[in-house]
C-alpha cells in the first residue's frame, strides 16, 4: 500500500538521512507508516521530524512480544498534522538489556508516558530527570503488570513499602497545603500539594493513579466484540469517544470502513458528547466564581442534551450504540426530527447563557488572566484539545485526520493565544456553536442505507491505530491482535494523561482560592488517566 502523497517527501527525507539504519517501511494504511530502528536512532529520528517537518510525539508505549520475537517493543507515534499522517517508529528492546533512553529533558511531554513504561513493563529509564514511579505507587511490590508473564488474576501481597514522598519546597515564609487525595463529592482521588509563599502558589505537585484499574491488562485476550463495553468504561463522560476510537482501530485492522450512515451517526454522537460536557463545564466554571444563576441555566441545557442522548441511544451517556463496523441500532424518522428540533431549540438558549456570562463584569474579572498556560509551555508539555487551543495550538483530529463523517462537513477550530481560564471557557463556547453547525449539516443530508459493515476474523499480530477527537482532546487506541479473534494489546491514550502537568504550570503565581476554577477550566479525567 502507498502512503499519502503528503507523506512522501517526509519518507524520502527520512530514508535519505538514515538509510540502512531504518528497516523497510510497513504501510498498512495510507496515513499510518511504520519504521523499525535501534534505540540510538531515536533522538535523531525525533529531532528531524520535529525540526524539519513540524511533527509532534502524540504517544509513546510498549508491547511485550517476547513470545513472538524475543523482545519488548517501544512505539514512538509521531503525528504530522499538516501531512495528515502518522509515522510510527518501533524500537526493539532485548530482555537481557531492559532499558531505554529518556527524551524527557528535550521533550517534557513524554515525562509520564516514559515512566508508565518503566512501571508497567520494567524497562529501566536512563537519563530521566525524575524516574520515580508514576502509574504504580511507591509502595507497590516489584511487579510489572503489563508483561505477559504477569497473570491478570494475580493476588498481590499487602503493600508494605514506603508511600509517596513529595519533593520538599523550602524558603522563608513558605508553607505547604495538602488537598486530597479524597475529595468532597463523588470525584475520584488525586493528591495536590501546594507550596505557598504568602497568598501566591509557588509550586504544585500532583499525585494521581490512586484508582488504577488495569484496563489495558483487561483488554488482553478479550474477544474483540467485548472490547467496546470496556472502552466505554475508561472515562464515563467520554464513553462514546473511547468506544468509537476502539471501533476505529478494529475497523482499520480489518480494512473495513463503516457505512456512510453509521459514520454520520457517530459524528453526531461525538458532537452531542462535546455539547453536553462543554455546557456542563461552562456552568461549573461559573459556579466556581459564585455565579450560580449561570450554572443553573447551563444545567438546564445540559439536561436537555442528556435526554436527547437517551432518545437516540437508550442511554444518557450514549453507551451501547457504538459497535465495530458501525453502530448497533438505527434512528427512525421521529428520532432524527427530535434531534433537529432539540438542536434548533438549544441554539438561542445557549446564546442566552453566553450573554449572561459575558455581561457579568465580575465574572470576566475573575477569569481573565487567571491560570495562564503560556503557548511555549503548552508546546513543551504537548498539551492537546481545548486546553491546547486556548494556548495557541490548532490541533484537531476532526480536521487534520478526518474520521467518521468529518470530511463531509465544514467547521472552524477556535484558537486563542492568551491561555487563561477565560479563553478555555471561550473555546468551549465556540466549539458548542460549531457542534450545532456540524449536527445541522449532517442531519440535513443524513445518508440512508446500512448502519454496520461485517468484519472478517482478524489474523494474529495485525496492528492498527484508531483515533477520535473527543471533547477534551485527542483519544488514541492502538491494538495488536491475538489468535482466535482476540486482542494481544490495546494501548489507550486519553488526553488527560497528556494535560495534567499543565495544571501545575497554570496555577503558579495564582492564589489557592482560584485553584477550583483553574482546575475546572481544564476538567481533566482521573479515570482516563488512571485507566
Amino acid at each position: 500500500m502507498n502512503a499519502l502523497p503528503e507523506l512522501q517527501p517526509i519518507l524520502a527525507s527520512l530514508t535519505e538521512r538514515f538509510g540502512a539504519q531504518i528497516q523497510p517501511m510497513q504501510i498498512p494504511r495510507p496515513n499510518e507508516v511504520y519504521f523499525q530502528g535501534k534505540m540510538e536512532l531515536v533522538p535523531g529520528f525525533c529531532a528531524l521530524l520535529y525540526k524539519e517537518w513540524g511533527a509532534r510525539l502524540a504517544s509513546l508505549f510498549a508491547d511485550d512480544v517476547r513470545a513472538q520475537t524475543g523482545d519488548f517493543h517501544l512505539y514512538y507515534v509521531f503525528a504530522l498534522d499538516a501531512a495528515h499522517g502518522f509515522l510510527i517508529l518501533r524500537v526493539p528492546v532485548p530482555p537481557s538489556q531492559p532499558r531505554f533512553v529518556s527524551l524527557t529533558n528535550a521533550l517534557p511531554a513524554l515525562n509520564w508516558q516514559e515512566r508508565e513504561i518503566q512501571d508497567l513493563f520494567g524497562l529501566k529509564l536512563e537519563g530521566h530527570p525524575n524516574a520515580r514511579p508514576c502509574a504504580l505507587h511507591d509502595d507497590w511490590p516489584a511487579v510489572h503488570p503489563l508483561r505477559k508473564d504477569f497473570a491478570l488474576r494475580t493476588v498481590l501481597p499487602p503493600f508494605a513499602g514506603e508511600r509517596h514522598k513529595f519533593r520538599v519546597v523550602e524558603g522563608e515564609g513558605v508553607f505547604q497545603v495538602p488537598v486530597g487525595p479524597v475529595h468532597a463529592g463523588i470525584i475520584e482521588p488525586g493528591h495536590f500539594l501546594f507550596s505557598v509563599a504568602g497568598e501566591s502558589v509557588l509550586y504544585l505537585q500532583i499525585r494521581l493513579f490512586y484508582t488504577h484499574k488495569g484496563t489495558e491488562k483487561l483488554f488482553e485476550n478479550l474477544p474483540l466484540a467485548h472490547g467496546v463495553a470496556l472502552a466505554e468504561s475508561i472515562s464515563g463522560d467520554s464513553a462514546f469517544a473511547h468506544a468509537t476510537a476502539f471501533c476505529h482501530a478494529i475497523e482499520r485492522a480489518a480494512g473495513v470502513e463503516a457505512p456512510p450512515r453509521a459514520r454520520a451517526m457517530r459524528s453526531i454522537c461525538l458532537e452531542l458528547e462535546r455539547i453536553y460536557n462543554h455546557i456542563g463545564d461552562i456552568g461549573a466554571i461559573a459556579t466556581d466564581v459564585a455565579f450560580v444563576v449561570a450554572n443553573a441555566h447551563a444545567m438546564r441545557l445540559k439536561e436537555q442534551v442528556l435526554r436527547l442522548n437517551e432518545q437516540l441511544a437508550g442511554n444518557r451517556l450514549l453507551r451501547g450504540l457504538a459497535a465495530p463496523g458501525g453502530v448497533r441500532s438505527d434512528w427512525n424518522t421521529a428520532q432524527v426530527e427530535a434531534l433537529r428540533q432539540r438542536v434548533a431549540w438549544l441554539r438561542p438558549e445557549f446564546e442566552s447563557l453566553v450573554a449572561l456570562i459575558r455581561e457579568s463584569s465580575s465574572t470576566r474579572d475573575r477569569l481573565e488572566t487567571t491560570g495562564i498556560l503560556r503557548p511555549e509551555t503548552a508546546r513543551d508539555l504537548g498539551i492537546v484539545g481545548l486546553a491546547g487551543r486556548a494556548s495557541g495550538f490548532a490541533h484537531d483530529l476532526r480536521r487534520d485526520f478526518p474520521h467518521a463523517a468529518y470530511a463531509d462537513v465544514t467547521f472552524t477550530v477556535p484558537v486563542f493565544q492568551e491561555g487563561d481560564v477565560l479563553r478555555r471557557l471561550q473555546v468551549r463556547v465556540d466549539e458548542v456553536r460549531q457542534s450545532f453547525s456540524i449536527i445541522e449539516q449532517l442531519t440535513s443530508a443524513l445518508p440512508s442505507g446500512a448502519i454496520r459493515a461485517s468484519l472478517p476474523v482478524l489474523p494474529p499480530d495485525v496492528v492498527a491505530l484508531g483515533y477520535v477527537e473527543g471533547w477534551r482532546g485527542e483519544i488514541f487506541h492502538w491494538i495488536r491482535t491475538a489468535p482466535d479473534g482476540r486482542l494481544a494489546r490495546c494501548k489507550i491514550k486519553d488526553p488527560s494523561l497528556q494535560n495534567w502537568p499543565a495544571l501545575s504550570e497554570a496555577i503558579q503565581d495564582n492564589i489557592i482560592p482560584d485553584f477550583p476554577v483553574i482546575n475546572k477550566s481544564f476538567n481533566l479525567s482521573y479515570s482516563g488517566t488512571d485507566r
